[in-house]
């Protein structure tokens, strides 16, 4: 069972995986960071000063008006959308970023260069047999069709 074990934890793709959970949990501080910090202030400052964290429903009656988020969250029962639109847009600056990034690893990748399919050497003997034998016929039947070799 160890066995078992150690060759599904060591191989590539759980490996890989792991990798990918990493990069994206710092991956995800950045971003958060880049909309808190970049994103936010300046539609707050084009919005004339708009806090989003700030916006919510009282659900409560206990909850005062014009109370912050995080104070009114402990005075009683609040619909907190604010806290929403910031991570739904921190979402869509996630997605398009790694849409931009896998968009340029996908350019960047170098494609393999077709090489001519090389005809097997029975093959290639079979339609120089093939040729001789309609030369001999006087031409009646011409080399055609899949696995010709052109002379």
């Amino acid at each position: 069972m160890l066995k078992e074990f150690k060759t599904f934890a060591l191989r590539g793709n759980v490996v890989d995986l792991a990798v990918g959970v990493i990069i994206g949990a710092a991956f995800g501080k950045i971003v958060e960071s880049v909309v808190g910090d970049v994103f936010m202030p300046v539609i707050g400052a084009v919005t004339g000063g708009l806090d989003f964290s700030n916006y919510y429903v009282p659900l409560s009656s206990t909850v005062q008006a014009g109370l912050p988020y995080a104070e009114a969250k402990k005075a009683g029962a609040v619909l907190g959308y604010g806290s929403f639109v910031t991570v739904a847009i921190n979402f869509l600056i996630v997605a398009f970023v790694l849409f931009l990034v896998i968009r340029a690893m996908n350019r960047l990748a170098a494609k393999p260069a077709e090489t001519p399919k090389e005809v097997p050497a029975d093959v290639q003997l079979l339609a120089e047999i093939r040729d001789i034998l309609a030369r001999e016929e006087g031409g009646a039947r011409a080399p055609a069709g899949p696995g010709s070799v052109p002379r």
